[in-house]
């Protein structure tokens, strides 16, 4: 008896503990500039019209406020004639332009000056096949009851090539992503499927009749693939026995003071866009 007793007290101490409410003191890092540099060129367009976006990193429990960035000088320099092309503040965090001139295969260097701080960035413009074809089907996905929509595209052959997918529904917050080499697949018709299962926990249904993606094929570098592979693995990253997310640096460089780099990534690419509706 005497021990029944002692377990019960246990018990009791045990379920009046956890009704404490125990405050942590979480650290704070100081803010970080935010650079958004995604220079994309719509094949068929002119490509002349972007945006960068910059902003100030904030507190991960500040959900609400965006701490943009005025006043910054932001310029694109083509790294062959010198060009210099700069991107106007507008006052809100963008800065824009209508006058960049995109060129495949051509290297490009971002320039940020921010609160006498120099931030550098460079990438190279990689082109993109077209997307040969867009079909809905239920056999390539991992549930053969379930619709997916699939693109297909030709790799072009003897050519080291790496992409960026995006599945974009209307109504999600956050599109899928998918990072692509042809390492394995040089020279041959590529497939790629987008499938979606019903999942209470985030209140996604599977795909119906008459719903809509926005999807987009991006020729992006070996240098961002790497950067995005790390990136989506992080992202999809789950369970107990899950690798311990740490922090992703970008391109973005501080030549001056390294340890004061930015966040965020200046990417240029080539990218197709389409819409399909489910049928």
């Amino acid at each position: 008896m005497k021990t029944l007793i002692y377990i019960l007290a246990m018990i009791s101490i045990i379920t009046t503990s956890c009704t404490d409410v125990i405050e942590v003191d979480v650290q704070e890092a100081a803010p970080r500039l935010v650079i958004e540099a995604s220079i994309d060129w719509e094949k068929g367009t002119q490509g002349n019209q972007q945006t960068i976006k910059l902003s100030m990193s904030t507190p991960y429990f500040n959900t609400t406020v965006i701490d943009i960035v005025t006043g910054a000088s932001v310029k694109v320099t083509n790294d062959s004639n010198n060009t210099m092309v700069l991107f106007a503040d507008q006052n809100n965090g963008d800065y824009t332009t209508n006058s960049f001139l995109p060129v495949s295969n051509q290297s490009y260097t971002l320039e940020v000056i921010h609160n006498g701080e120099t931030y550098i960035a460079h990438e190279t413009l990689m082109p993109v096949v077209a997307i040969e074809n867009i079909y809905q089907s239920t056999e390539n996905g991992f549930n053969d009851e379930v619709l997916e929509v699939n693109i297909e595209f030709n790799d072009p052959i003897d050519m080291e090539n790496f992409y960026l997918t995006k599945f974009a529904v209307l109504g999600d917050l956050i599109p899928e992503l998918y990072d692509i080499s042809d390492k394995f697949t040089d020279g041959n018709l590529m497939n790629i499927f987008y499938e979606r299962e019903e999942d209470e926990d985030i209140n996604q249904t599977e795909f119906e009749p008459g719903d809509m993606v926005d999807i987009y094929l991006y020729g992006i570098s070996e240098q961002y693939y790497n950067y995005m592979q790390l990136l989506i693995s992080q992202y999809d990253t789950g369970g107990h026995f899950s690798a311990t997310p740490v922090l992703l640096k970008g391109n973005c460089i501080n030549p001056n003071h390294p340890e004061k780099y930015a966040y965020g990534y200046f990417r240029v690419t080539e990218v197709v866009k389409d819409t399909y509706t489910f049928q």
